[in-house]
């Protein structure tokens, strides 16, 4: 039976704490994924328009294999800044890549998406403080959704985007969940019925009365200076090596373009990282790739991309209307 985790979310991976930080009058805001016992991970980037850090050394052939920590930041190129204190937050606690002398240097990749005039300050404040507190507010309890951390100045087509997660228990009980920041030039509802292009995924009604509600779309913004992006991280605790983790957020993507449609334009940065704990074997297979566990590695990925566009769905419907930008739960039933 297909069941969701108990917080249905990235927090119920173990190992893995989220923490945001919110400020609404910049109609911005943080987020930060946090392993500090380290977590193997990959990469994949499908806009046209990223906005990222240390994506390079998620690259298989290159030396580390673990990171503490990914940021997902609006801000756009401003937004990078946010990372300095996440990385200095990480070395004081001790978390990182061991150098001489004791010190470590924490690995932590980030991407950003475009929010820029949706606040007090086109440019919003953001700095290395917002990522700090980032840090300091995570923890494994449920995440907070819709205008939060780096969803909180996100734009969905027409809609207010926001921030959603999801996750999904395999039969063999490895969890895969999802977290994204939703942003995009496309839509995440069908125009033809005013419903989410992925609504069938639902598992155990967890989108509740908003899961039943067919909207009449606002006109979408006349086009303009790139603002849009989806950012986004899958983790598992399963044991992945760094090829297998980037083929999982490469198949995350799958799961983000049935639910965004379209998806991966040129106007976008569209970005997955993928973060695995290593605390549960993936189960062998049978036949000819039995060493690659092959099998077991397509389901944990199908997994991924069901749970992102889970996870894109709660992203808006537990949004609210917010500088000029109507959500879903304000929208008119068709």
């Amino acid at each position: 039976m297909t069941k969701p985790g108990k917080k249905n979310g990235l927090t119920d991976i173990k190992g893995i704490l989220v923490g945001n930080y919110t400020d609404k009058q910049a109609v911005s805001g943080v987020t930060v994924v946090v392993c500090p016992q380290g977590a193997v991970a990959g990469v994949d980037v499908r806009g046209s328009a990223p906005g990222t850090r240390e994506t390079d050394v998620l690259t298989p052939h290159n030396l580390v294999d673990q990171v503490q920590a990914v940021v997902l930041t609006g801000g756009s190129v401003f937004g990078l800044s946010a990372c300095d204190g996440v990385t200095r937050w990480l070395a004081e606690e001790g978390y990182g890549f061991p150098l001489d002398q004791g010190y470590v240097a924490p690995i932590v990749p980030a991407a950003v998406l475009y929010d820029l005039g949706r606040g007090e300050q086109f440019i919003p404040p953001i700095n290395a403080d917002w990522g700090r507190l980032a840090c300091e507010g995570a923890g494994d309890l449920p995440i907070e959704m819709g205008c939060a951390g780096a969803g909180t100045g996100a734009l969905a087509g027409s809609i207010k985007g926001g921030l959603g997660t999801a996750s999904f228990v395999l039969d063999s009980e490895i969890t895969v969940a999802a977290l994204v920041a939703v942003n995009p030039d496309g839509s995440v509802i069908n125009p033809a019925n005013g419903r989410p292009w992925e609504i069938s995924r639902e598992l155990n009604g967890e989108f509740g009365s908003m899961g039943n509600r067919a909207v009449a779309l606002p006109p979408k913004p006349a086009p303009g200076a790139i603002r849009n992006t989806t950012i986004g991280v899958v983790a598992t605790d399963a044991v992945l090596t760094k090829p297998q983790a980037q083929k999982v957020a490469q198949m995350a993507h799958d799961g983000m373009a049935r639910a965004i449609r379209p998806s991966h334009t040129m106007f976008d940065g569209d970005t997955i990282f993928c973060m695995a704990t290593g605390n549960r074997e993936l189960p062998e297979t049978p036949g000819f790739f039995i060493a690659a566990k092959a099998q077991a590695l397509n389901e944990l990925g199908h997994a991924a991309a069901d749970c992102m566009s889970r996870a894109i769905i709660h992203a808006v419907i537990h949004a609210h209307s917010i500088a000029g930008m109507t959500a879903f739960c304000d929208l008119e039933d068709l």
